[in-house]
């Protein structure tokens, strides 16, 4: 999955940048107030892309 693709979800459901790291970012839900890294790279593995979105509360 696309990095960009990837935030465009995030950010759809409410999903905020909450700081950014050195090889990461840190996004944050709102709702549940759960923190999740995300890599800087362009492409992000499907697994991983799931497990991001699972533990964030979006899927």
């Amino acid at each position: 999955m696309k990095r960009r693709e990837l935030l465009r979800k995030l950010q759809c459901a409410g999903c905020e940048l909450f700081r950014s790291g050195g090889n990461h970012d840190i996004y944050v839900n709102q709702r549940t107030g759960k923190k999740q890294p995300i890599p800087r790279h362009s492409e992000i593995d499907e697994h991983l892309a799931k497990h991001i979105l699972r533990y964030l509360g979006l899927e």
